[in-house]
């Protein structure tokens, strides 16, 4: 997984912490690609987590999608073949789901999650990597599911 480069999308409802997550990888030296939306106008979920997810899959890096509550998105991009797709709401989720899930696309909900926890959340995910071993034969079960 390439971690110099991350995308990132929302709908309306995740529009302002999207905003936010994007500056603060910026500050980090980390390049975004943004799928949208570029304001608050009401959009399809559906639309942005799929644009998303086919990102992440041709340029094998990580995603980020922010809704409500992260949930509708992580239902979408959660059908592209190849995404694991996990809504984290603390810490410890982002680590784990890194660690031993392999995600590929964090999900976050505006409604739910202030920017400075978002933030710490959106850190972990992308700082740490995956540990294989025993956890690698249960992706490979996910993906064939």
């Amino acid at each position: 997984m390439s971690q110099k480069a991350v995308a990132i999308g929302s709908d309306h409802a995740g529009f302002s912490l999207k905003e936010t997550l994007k500056k603060h990888l910026e500050e980090r030296g980390i390049t975004v690609h943004d799928v949208g939306p570029f304001d608050t106008c009401s959009v399809d979920y559906p639309v942005y987590a799929k644009q998303l997810s086919q990102y992440v899959l041709e340029n094998e890096c990580l995603g980020v999608l922010v809704c409500g509550t992260g949930i509708g998105m992580s239902m979408t991009a959660n059908k592209v073949p190849g995404i694991r797709a996990a809504v984290c709401a603390n810490s410890y989720q982002a680590l784990m789901t890194r660690l031993h899930n392999d995600a590929n696309v964090l999900c976050l909900g505006e409604r739910v999650t202030g920017p400075g926890a978002a933030q710490q959340i959106l850190d972990i995910f992308i700082d740490t990597e995956f540990e294989g071993g025993r956890h690698q034969r249960r992706i490979d079960l996910i993906e064939k599911s």
